[in-house]
Parts: structure tokens; C-alpha cells; sequence
């Protein structure tokens, strides 16, 4: 069953494109026309292409690992957060930090650095602070929030990406072709598909569109977690069983060792009665 259909897109405005003498040639396989000196998205293509990210996302998801979601454009920030948010996923909708995949080491040290303070506010000890001191603390804390606070969760490298409007996230794919970390992306006629594992043909300038995409790839990864969940609680009920019949097994071991060592002393026991009443034969 298709996640999405060609009318929701219609609606959502996912097919229109850009002017002509802004389009990007390597797109020429998902544009179906021209009107009005603007390209239009094939449609048709947009559906499976959402399918096939959809289920590749699910995969993802049910393995239990993590999708970075990222877009700093002012009309996907507050959707990208919304549905990132929903299915428990880090998203970037600031400023992209130059180097957060290829030097995450250091990424992770401002991370810490915001936690410790989150320690220092706990703990008492802003309390010996001057205002001043205190300020300059409150303000570094603001800054790495507004920055870093939407990937507080995220301990390791992500192990793929989501991208709308991968021209303006440019940086971000580079970092992620370099690792070897698989890229989906909304790809609109003026971007290029290069770089690109999981191409979206769609306008990622209008929020409907942005939005009915992403609606369509979190329901999938929404999917692919709680398949994960019921996954385990059968792996766990199934662990649960063989440690019951674990411990039953010896009962039942001992139990035909005594019966078998029963039976082998009845017959035993049968001649020596038999002897017993025998009576003794006169010379």
C-alpha cells in the first residue's frame, strides 16, 4: 500500500518546481512538463520514491538506530522539529556546525559542556557565582541550547540523514558522502541529486509539501519502532520460556534417573522373595 498518493501531493503543491532558467539538467528524469516557464514534478515518480525511502527508513528505524533529520530554511524549521520530535529523532534546524559528522568528537565535548552546566544549576553551585560569572554562564548555555540541544540524545554517529533542500544543506551532505552515511533528500529542480542515496522529487520551498513528505517517512519510521518493540517483547518471552524449561529440565531428569533405578532393584527384590520362600529340599 502506497504511504502517500498522487492527489495528496497535487494538493500539498509538490509539483511545482522552479523557473526553467534556474533548473538543474541532472533533474531532467523527474520533471513531466513545462507551463508558464515553470517545471513541473512528476508526480508518479514522487510517489514511489517516497515508498522506497519510506521503506528504507522503516529498516532503519526497526534496527533501532537513528536518522538526523535537517533543514535551516525558515518555512521547514518549526515541521521538521514537529515530526523529528514525534518519533524521538535528532534534527538539526539551526545553524549547521561545520564538522558535527566528521569531527563529532568535538560536537559531543560542547554537548557535555551544556550538561555540566545543567549539573552546576542543580547542584547549587551558581550560587558562589558572581552575576557576572553568571550571566556569561547563562548566555553560553543559551547559545549551545539553541545549537547543539536537539542533538543532546545523540551519542554516536547518525546512521543516515534527511535532508530538505540538500542545495542549502550542501555541508551537511558532503559530510555525509564522506563518512559513507546514507542521504534522503527533498530534491527540487534547481538542486542537484549528486550525493543524493534516497532522491524526493518535490518543492521543498512550500511548507504543505515539506510537510505531507515528511508526514508519509516519520509514519514509516513510527512503524519500523514499534515492529522493534514487539520484537522484543517476543525475543524476551521466548527467553523467559526457555529459562523455565532450563530449570524444569533437571526436575524431570531426576525424576527418571529414580524411576529407573526403581525399576532396576524390583526385579532384584522379586528373587530374593521368591528365595526366600522356597523350602529346603531333605538329604
Amino acid at each position: 500500500m502506497a504511504r502517500t498518493n498522487f492527489d495528496q501531493l497535487l494538493k500539498a503543491g509538490c509539483h511545482f518546481g522552479h523557473l526553467r532558467r534556474k533548473w538543474n539538467p541532472a533533474m531532467a528524469p523527474y520533471i513531466f512538463m513545462e507551463r508558464n516557464g515553470i517545471h513541473i514534478i512528476d508526480l508518479h515518480k514522487t510517489v514511489a520514491k517516497i515508498d522506497e525511502a519510506a521503506d528504507a527508513l522503516k529498516q532503519i528505524a526497526k534496527s533501532g538506530k537513528k536518522i538526523l533529520f535537517v533543514s535551516t530554511k525558515k518555512q521547514a524549521k518549526e515541521i521538521i522539529a514537529e515530526k523529528a520530535t514525534s518519533v524521538g529523532m535528532p534534527y538539526v534546524t539551526e545553524r549547521w556546525p561545520g564538522g558535527m559528522l566528521t569531527n563529532f568528537p568535538t560536537i559531543r565535548k560542547a554537548v557535555k559542556k551544556m550538561n555540566n552546566i545543567d549539573k552546576m544549576m542543580n547542584d547549587g553551585t551558581f550560587a558562589n557565582l558572581s552575576k557576572r560569572e553568571l550571566l556569561q554562564i547563562t548566555r553560553q548555555r543559551a547559545k549551545l541550547e539553541k545549537n547543539l540541544g536537539s542533538i543532546a540524545d545523540l551519542n554516536r554517529l547518525p546512521s543516515a540523514l534527511f535532508v530538505v533542500d540538500v542545495m542549502k544543506e550542501n555541508i551537511a551532505v558532503r559530510e555525509a558522502n564522506r563518512l559513507g552515511i546514507p542521504v534522503f533528500g527533498m530534491v527540487d529542480t534547481n538542486s542537484s541529486p549528486e550525493g543524493i542515496d534516497f532522491i524526493i522529487p518535490a518543492n521543498d520551498d512550500a511548507k504543505d509539501s515539506v510537510e505531507v513528505v515528511l508526514t508519509a517517512c516519520c509514519s514509516a519510521i513510527a512503524e519500523g519502532i514499534e515492529e522493534r518493540k514487539v520484537e522484543k517483547a517476543d525475543e524476551k518471552a521466548a527467553a523467559e520460556q526457555q529459562e523455565e524449561a532450563a530449570e524444569a529440565r533437571p526436575r524431570r531428569t531426576r525424576r527418571a534417573r529414580k524411576d529407573e533405578a526403581e525399576a532396576d532393584e524390583t526385579p532384584a527384590t522379586q528373587e530374593a522373595s521368591a528365595a526366600e520362600e522356597t523350602p529346603a529340599t531333605e538329604e
